[in-house]
């Protein structure tokens, strides 16, 4: 199965915290699926530690792709395709408009992939989450 690990999906299971469920470490420790971790986290890490909303171990530019490799993620970019599906994708949500969700909504429906995430917000578009 191939899996889009949510940011804080991500940034949870690097770090070992304990508010990922057991399910998600399940899913994503099993070698049997593929994890991807979007472009579009990745961006919204950087952001997140620019204003100080977030501290990593090490600078950006060595924990993040070292932590990549090590779990043996891919990183998955972005693409017009997924643009011009955001593009259309209604607001089934009112107060939904992330755009790093909504970019990763889009990414997972293109690629069809599953969205490992806690946010029941997904809930209401065709992307399948696990949690």
């Amino acid at each position: 199965m191939k899996l889009l690990l949510d940011t804080h999906t991500f940034l949870w299971f690097i770090n070992g915290n304990a508010r990922i469920s057991s399910t998600a470490r399940d899913l994503i420790q099993n070698s049997a699926n593929t994890s991807y971790v979007s472009i579009a986290s990745l961006w919204e890490i950087a952001i997140k530690m620019s204003l100080g909303k977030l501290t990593l171990q090490q600078p950006f530019a060595t924990f993040i792709p070292e932590q990549i490799q090590r779990n043996g993620f891919i990183e998955l970019g972005i693409t017009i395709r997924h643009s011009a599906y955001v593009s259309c994708l209604p607001f089934p949500v009112a107060d939904h408009r992330d755009p790093f969700d909504r970019l990763l909504i889009a990414q997972a429906v293109v690629e069809g992939m599953a969205i490992v995430s806690r946010d029941s917000k997904f809930d209401a578009y065709e992307a399948e989450r696990l949690w």
